[in-house]
């Protein structure tokens, strides 16, 4: 590296929307011992990013203020012990703050390389929602071969990480959309059946999909009245993770619902985790889940790039709800490329 001090990020100079967003000069991060710096190409945009935008989601103690929870790009230093890395490395990475930025050091734990064949626009819309859907559906909730899964949001990103995540456990997953098209989206990436919440009812035609037993796993974003009707769908011995609150972060719901069907309610936020977690969930995608990535058949879910300084409108967007798949902000360097 050379010695340069400072680089450009996108700040958040004040709670608020999408315009409080702005380019600005911030120092270059310094890569500590077990980290790598990475020059960034791309960063994905996710809905913690939004909420520490409006002030409802402050980054943990010594994580950057930067927003942005992950990158793709090419390693230019490696920390005091990194040995599994090189420089020039292209990799993806989930970092605890600071990919709006054209540099972030992220520990080397979270980081893993991108896959075969892939564009780094592309890898940066990976590692945020396959790593929640990872710790929440795949390690935690135990979701497996044969298992149907209730996924709400299916066209966006957490949904679309879910999908493909399911498919490549050979499970069969049931899409909550809101239109033909996302319905379309959906079954594009491996879906086996979809569910319109407009004008269908949720619960009632998840048990009409798997023939009356109801779904095995459920992954919400929604929240709010949206909790009952997951109760409803869910089998005996179902398990529900509660991944956002998109609708509300409370909910009247049936305890007995739960008791009879003996479900298990989860949830979760990735961030606050530990770096041995987050590493763990590393190893267990690049283990188990991303050499399926690199294959020939698989689906890649729809992104939507934006130039680094027009994350406003890319917050815009997301605030909207009617996009499809990923965001991601390319910096002048990933242009490049």
């Amino acid at each position: 590296m050379s010695a340069q001090t400072t680089m450009q990020s996108i700040a958040i100079t004040a709670p608020g929307g999408p315009d409080v967003l702005a380019v600005q000069q911030a120092p270059m991060p310094v890569c500590g011992p077990g980290e790598v710096l990475i020059r960034v190409a791309a960063a994905g945009v996710n809905g913690p990013d939004l909420a520490q935008r409006r002030g409802h989601y402050d980054p943990p103690p010594g994580a950057s203020p930067i927003p942005g929870l992950e990158v793709s790009g090419e390693i230019v230093e490696l920390g005091q012990g990194v040995t599994n890395f090189q420089r020039g490395e292209r990799v993806m990475a989930l970092t605890n703050g600071g990919g709006y930025a054209h540099f972030v050091s992220v520990p080397a734990g979270q980081v893993l390389p991108v896959p075969s064949g892939w564009l780094l626009t592309d890898a940066a819309a990976i590692p945020e929602t396959w790593f929640t859907i990872t710790q929440t559906l795949v390690m935690r909730a135990g979701l497996s071969t044969g298992m149907t899964v209730l996924v709400h949001g299916a066209a966006g990103g957490i949904g679309s990480a879910a999908i493909q995540i399911a498919s490549v456990l050979g499970a069969q997953s049931i899409a909550v959309v809101s239109s033909p098209a996302k319905a379309d989206y959906a079954r594009s990436l491996g879906a086996m059946a979809t569910i319109d919440y407009t004008r269908e009812d949720v619960a009632e035609r998840a048990l009409e999909i798997t023939l009356g037993k109801g779904v095995d796993r459920v992954v919400d974003v929604v929240g709010g009245a949206m909790a009952e009707h997951n109760i409803k769908a869910s089998a005996h011995g179902g398990h529900i993770v509660q991944v956002s609150t998109l609708d509300g972060g409370t909910a009247p719901v049936s305890l007995r619902g739960i008791m009879a069907k003996q479900l298990t309610l989860s949830g979760s936020t990735l961030r606050p985790q530990s770096s041995a977690t987050k590493a763990a969930i590393a190893s267990h995608i690049r283990r188990h889940l991303l050499p399926a990535l690199s294959s020939h058949g698989f689906t890649r879910q729809m992104v939507t790039a934006y130039p680094f300084n027009a994350a406003n409108r890319a917050h815009a967007t997301m605030e909207a709800r009617s996009h499809m798949g990923k965001l991601v902000l390319v910096t002048p360097f990933g242009a490049t490329l």
